[in-house]
């Protein structure tokens, strides 16, 4: 391999996707130290990157100078100097499809992410499905550096150290004497998040127990509202979201002994910094490859197959089989408290 390597890693969202290939860019530089990489992504998703070597983090003001073909030309002739030797485009959509266009005329090396969008129609359609495990996300980031040149193993990961908490993250959670339980009840769409009554019942029943601390994570002004009333309603709970930056909260999420969550960004924030991590599904399945780093699937807790045979009937929870809106329902509060019971 040739010194003063430099790639270039585009991922410009969403927020579970980007978190999802940080374990792969922790693996690669721990393989490949000399090495260097740039991430090309959205500002707010910076302190994902932040405790890395080796990385370096170049915001795409992509509603702003970078937008439309002209801002993503203007974004090349910005990121033209740093002197990439390659580009890893991990998003594979039209502006990151542009962009690596523009490197390639320049004979930059580039490679993109294969979706695998013809497994997933099998997997999701309801006549004639193929109900298998896909190539994780992870591994399909992990092949765009393979087909640079770069060998890649996911297996047997190196996390990073549990951080310390700061004054201000003591100030609301105290000092940790017991087992931290994170919970994290919403996700994008309903089709994927646990109804809230039994949200609740999970809650109540863990709360009971004195020698255990529940945390609650969320974010947006509604969801901190009901996360708020939540906490004052059990013992032993606090609600994290609306109170510390995403660089905080990683930090403390990295002190939990476990994560409950959808099948969302919470999970994949956990799962980055190796903390156990237990997900709930509803229309979506982990053989679609969202599945958290490094979790076995013992971890995924997922709704009452036999009563709901075309499950997955969607990749990211925006379609809804018929007859299917209630299904997270079929998922008992005693087996979810039995799961984490076992973990912590």
């Amino acid at each position: 391999m040739k010194k003063n390597q430099h790639i270039l890693v585009i991922r410009l969202s969403a927020l579970g996707d980007v978190a999802m290939t940080v374990p792969v860019i922790r693996a690669f530089l721990l393989q490949h130290p000399s090495v260097k990489i740039t991430i090309l992504s959205k500002s707010f998703l910076k302190p994902l990157f932040s405790n890395i070597e080796n990385v370096t983090f170049y915001t795409a003001d992509v509603k702003g100078k970078h937008k439309g073909f002209i801002g993503i030309y203007k974004l090349f002739k910005e990121l033209k100097v740093l002197n990439f030797t390659a580009v890893a485009d991990l998003h594979s959509v039209l502006r990151s499809i542009i962009l690596r266009t523009f490197f390639k005329i320049f004979f930059i090396k580039t490679a993109y992410i294969n979706k695998g969008r013809t497994g997933k129609k099998a997997l999701t359609r309801t006549k004639n499905k193929v109900f298998k495990q896909l190539k994780t996300s992870h591994e399909r980031y992990a092949d765009v550096f393979r087909k640079l040149g770069y060998p890649l193993n996911l297996k047997k990961p190196i996390f990073p150290a549990i951080q310390e908490l700061t004054s201000e993250i003591i100030a609301i959670t105290e000092v940790k004497k017991q087992p931290w339980i994170g919970i994290a009840p919403f996700a994008q769409y309903n089709s994927k998040m646990y109804p809230l009554s039994q949200m609740k019942k999970v809650i109540e029943r863990l709360s009971k127990n004195s020698s255990y601390k529940i945390l609650l994570f969320g974010g947006g002004k509604k969801e901190v509202e009901l996360l708020n009333e939540i906490a004052l309603s059990y013992k032993n709970t606090i609600n994290i979201a609306g109170k510390l930056s995403l660089e905080k909260e990683l930090a403390l999420i990295s002190n939990l002994d476990v994560m409950l969550s959808m099948d969302s960004g919470n999970a994949h924030f956990a799962a980055m910094l190796g903390v156990k991590t237990i997900t709930l599904w509803g229309v979506t399945h982990p053989f679609a490859g969202f599945a958290p780093f490094n979790q076995p699937l013992t971890n995924c807790i997922l709704p009452d197959l036999k009563k709901y045979p075309n499950i997955p009937c969607s990749i990211y929870g925006n379609k809804v089989c018929e007859g299917y809106e209630n299904i997270m329902e079929s998922i008992p509060p005693k087996k979810v408290v039995a799961k984490i019971k076992e973990i912590v």
